[in-house]
């Protein structure tokens, strides 16, 4: 297959966001954009993806799908929605980081992480610093968030980190980021780049579509 055909069969079979697969319905608005936040410190732990999706929704069940809800939330609320998500092995130490960070997104950026986006006023490296300025989350956790966010925030585009160009790369698709962008089309860069994560993840999925694919 060609490069394009290559990533239009990833698109189809494997192009969801992680955001869409928890139920997030992501805009330019300060809820989703913290579920985003909240999905990412999931997701950046050793952990199954599926299980940080599943805890994701397992805390907007609970109704903990903003940071003065989360900040409200008792410290066992907060372990119980965690343990209902699967996410146990973790569950004590990431209630803290969830309650500690929504009350920093609060008192520094008034709850809404569009302030984080103005104070970096259009600089990727800043805001990527500036996320990590929240407990839980590290250079993986702020990546995530970046590869996402990219669709609604267009300044991040195109925001391909070392993992999805790992995923590029085992698929023969080159890393050239621009490019890669051109490849996802309508899609977006955001899609593909969840896409290239599973391939970097998943070796079944570049048995399938890889350079020694029949």
């Amino acid at each position: 297959m060609n490069r394009r055909a290559v990533v239009e069969s990833l698109l189809r079979t494997h192009g969801g966001t992680y955001a869409g697969e928890a139920g997030i319905r992501l805009r330019d608005t300060p809820q989703p954009l913290y579920q985003l936040l909240v999905l990412a410190l999931l997701l950046s732990a050793p952990i199954r993806a599926g299980v940080a999706v599943a805890t994701a929704r397992a805390l907007d069940e609970a109704g903990l799908r903003s940071p003065r809800r989360m900040a409200a939330a008792t410290w066992q609320q907060r372990v119980d929605a965690l343990g209902r998500g699967g996410y146990r092995r973790y569950d004590e130490s990431t209630a803290t980081r969830l309650g500690d960070g929504a009350e920093l997104l609060l008192r520094r950026w008034h709850g809404d992480p569009r302030r984080m986006r103005a104070e970096a006023d259009g600089d990727v490296i800043v805001l990527r610093h500036l996320l990590q300025d929240l407990p839980g989350i590290g250079p993986v956790g702020a990546d995530i968030f970046l590869r996402e966010a990219q669709a609604v925030w267009p300044e991040l585009a195109p925001y391909f980190d070392t993992k999805a160009l790992r995923g590029a790369e085992r698929l023969g698709l080159g890393t050239d980021t621009a490019a890669l962008a051109r490849l996802a089309g309508d899609a977006g860069p955001a899609a593909l780049a969840a896409a290239l994560i599973r391939a970097a993840l998943d070796d079944d999925i570049v048995a399938e579509l890889g350079p020694s694919a029949a």
